[in-house]
């Protein structure tokens, strides 16, 4: 069985999503991305113990950075699934694609595009 999801979702895999540091999170937003969802482990089920937890943390704080400086706390999410969740990856791609789009561009690439 073959899923699709959109077409603009780019997947960078890491070994753990605590790995992910706010500061990966907002270089997407500056190097032009409209949006940026992570997927982790089931809460508790982390390979490296508390990386998942770590990483919510840290999307919450970027919610709050990008919220601050008005491009929008939306535009980050973090989802939790096993990797045999592939067809709850799609909804979620797909879900995140939809309210990506119901936000329009990036403020960010837009106020760059103005600049030039």
């Amino acid at each position: 069985m073959r899923l699709n999801y959109p077409a603009s979702v780019k997947i960078i895999r890491v070994p753990c999503t605590g790995k992910v540091d706010v500061i990966h999170m907002l270089r997407a937003f500056e190097k032009g991305a409209d949006g940026v969802y992570i997927v982790g482990c089931k809460e508790g089920e982390c390979h490296y113990k508390k990386g998942n937890y770590r990483a919510r943390k840290r999307v919450e704080q970027a919610q709050k950075i990008l919220n601050t400086i008005g491009v929008g706390g939306d535009r980050v999410q973090m989802y939790n699934l096993s990797s045999s969740d592939a067809p709850l990856f799609v909804k979620y791609a797909n879900e995140m694609n939809e309210r990506i789009m119901g936000l329009g561009p990036n403020p960010v690439k837009l106020k760059k595009k103005k600049a030039a």
